[in-house]
């Protein structure tokens, strides 16, 4: 049985699709956009098409930016020969908000995940070995500590040895599971600061 018009019904079955947002919230959030004055309704559809148009890879780091480069890359206080490899961008702003670090980035978008059909190949390893010919001293590899993400960082770690850059990991404050993005700034600063060579 419907209960909503179909307009209604369209809205909220889009909004259920965004990841987290059940039926419920979906509604709730559906008749807060048929509330709202239209001009409102008009700057979030286009801030949501403008974001999707313009919005791309940064051509060093592979974070999302609206630029070639993303403010980061482009900073030349950052120290640019230490490189963090985190797997998502989320994961980059987690340590952002810690204020502590100095060096740059890179973004996998993902970790190796044999079950689920991704390995090397589909996350960004070919563009972090690229960026290594450059003047690079370390790689802190802060991959999430799940079986995926350690995964990944023991691979990262084996291809990086052999070219004699230093190759360290996050120390484990960081709870195994635990998300990096949902983590407070505190304790993903200890796990920077206590991190171990690989």
């Amino acid at each position: 049985m419907e209960y909503y018009s179909g307009n209604i019904g369209k809205l909220i079955e889009a909004l259920s699709g965004l990841p987290g947002i059940g039926a419920k919230t979906a509604a709730r959030l559906a008749f807060h956009i048929i509330g709202m004055p239209e001009e409102q309704v008009r700057q979030l559809a286009e801030a949501m098409i403008d974001a999707k148009e313009k919005i791309h890879y940064c051509e060093t780091c592979f974070t999302l930016t609206d630029d070639t480069q993303c403010p980061i890359c482009r900073n030349p206080g950052r120290n640019h020969k230490m490189i963090m490899v985190v797997e998502t961008t989320r994961d980059l702003a987690a340590y952002e908000k810690t204020g502590k670090y100095e060096g740059v980035y890179h973004v996998l978008h993902g970790a190796i995940s044999p079950m689920l059909g991704i390995g090397p190949n589909e996350i960004k390893i070919r563009e972090l070995l690229e960026r290594l010919k450059q003047d690079v001293e370390e790689v802190i590899i802060a991959t999430n500590s799940s079986l995926e993400g350690e995964t990944t960082a023991m691979y990262i770690s084996k291809l990086i040895k052999p070219i004699g850059i230093k190759v360290s990991r996050i120390a484990s404050g960081v709870p195994v599971g635990g998300d990096l993005e949902n983590i407070d700034e505190v304790t993903l600063l200890r796990a920077l600061e206590g991190r171990t060579q690989l």
